[in-house]
């Protein structure tokens, strides 16, 4: 728990530094922006990149570590018909070295690098969404879905083809990330749903039959793992650990309010927005679809990133004077969610490493 308030503590100030020393930059049809310094970023970067590296424990850790050293990987044992791209790279890495930690320390350096890189370039507040990427748990559960939260980096990579409608190229990540981790071809039919223009009747219909699956959750799962019985993810039939927290169905649909009921003033601010909007709307109804079978918060791993572009920009719905009063309740009310998730919802977050040890 030391390790990652200290990581907390050192990612903000970093990234907060670079905010300041930030440099006007064009970004051609969204006008210009205060791109934030370079090297400050990228300590930032490089903190959350060392402490998910260079760990031992969390989640499924222990099983991927134990998987790389005792697996056998070779192009003929590869099964292409699955997630072979994750398969591909840990062959690759079995040549540089047998060591786990080299599996970790890369998946971590991957997804990290892609999600602040991209925050980087299109967050509004560059240590507000960095900030947010821990306190909301998407950091803690990159350590955990480790192929998945990969696969959603990798598609996060491509915010820039959603928001200027280049399906190809988007199309085109969706397809690689699905090496990693197949669910990710999800992501192919949503793209169309997310171009649309925000807050319109596709958004209550989308709201309106989430609350029906919800309604009538055992027909859905009935029907649903009906048409997965020949699959790979046919065994999560069995899966009985529960629902997701509520509480995760508020933190996704708090900022979704303010967006709603500040959609003029974002729609004059940022025209662009509407697929973050969209996708972070998407987000929020998995998880309240998860609040009857958590397995479906593993969706939310796609989505849930998109919140880190959304908040910062509803600080502006607010009056120019109340927005610092806002953003400071944004950093109290994350942190203190961020302690129950690690101290109560977890029974407190044990942090495990043989480099960082304090």
């Amino acid at each position: 728990m030391t390790v990652m308030l200290i990581n907390l503590v050192l990612v903000y100030v970093a990234s907060l530094y670079a905010r300041f020393l930030a440099r006007p930059v064009s970004l051609g049809e969204y006008g210009l922006r205060n791109r934030p310094s370079f090297l400050p970023a990228l300590v930032a970067a490089l903190s959350l990149t060392l402490v998910a590296g260079l760990r031992n424990n969390i989640g499924d850790t222990f099983t991927y570590m134990h998987s790389y050293r005792y697996g056998i990987f070779t192009w003929e044992t590869i099964d292409y018909s699955k997630d072979f791209g994750f398969n591909i790279m840990q062959l690759l890495l079995r040549q540089i070295s047998g060591d786990p930690q080299l599996l970790i320390f890369v998946t971590a350096a991957i997804t990290t690098c892609l999600i602040a890189w991209i925050l980087y370039h299109y967050s509004r507040m560059y240590e507000l969404s960095l900030y947010l990427y821990i306190t909301t748990g998407m950091f803690t559960t990159s350590m955990n879905g480790i192929r998945q939260f990969m696969a959603a980096a990798i598609i996060f990579a491509g915010t820039k083809y959603v928001m200027n409608g280049d399906w190809k190229r988007f199309f085109l990540l969706v397809l690689l990330a699905s090496t990693v981790h197949r669910s990710a071809l999800v992501l192919l039919p949503i793209y169309f749903l997310v171009r649309k223009p925000a807050w319109t009747k596709q958004t209550f219909l989308l709201i309106g039959v989430a609350v029906l699956i919800v309604l009538g959750f055992n027909q859905f799962m009935g029907t649903l793992f009906t048409v997965l019985a020949d699959t790979q993810y046919s065994h999560y039939s069995t899966f009985s650990e529960g629902g997701a927290s509520y509480i995760r169905v508020l933190i996704a649909a708090g900022p979704l309010t303010v967006a709603f009921y500040g959609r003029e003033k974002l729609k004059s601010l940022a025209p662009k927005l509407d697929p973050i909007i969209n996708l972070s709307l998407i987000n929020a109804l998995f998880l309240l679809i998860a609040t009857q079978n958590w397995i479906f918060a593993r969706f939310s791993i796609y989505f849930g990133l998109y919140q880190l572009l959304l908040i910062p920009w509803i600080i502006k719905v607010f009056r120019e004077k109340d927005q610092k009063l806002v953003y400071y309740l944004i950093l109290l009310f994350y942190l203190f969610f961020f302690l129950y998730e690690c101290i109560i919802a977890y029974g407190g977050l044990n942090y495990g490493s043989r480099y960082l040890v304090f």
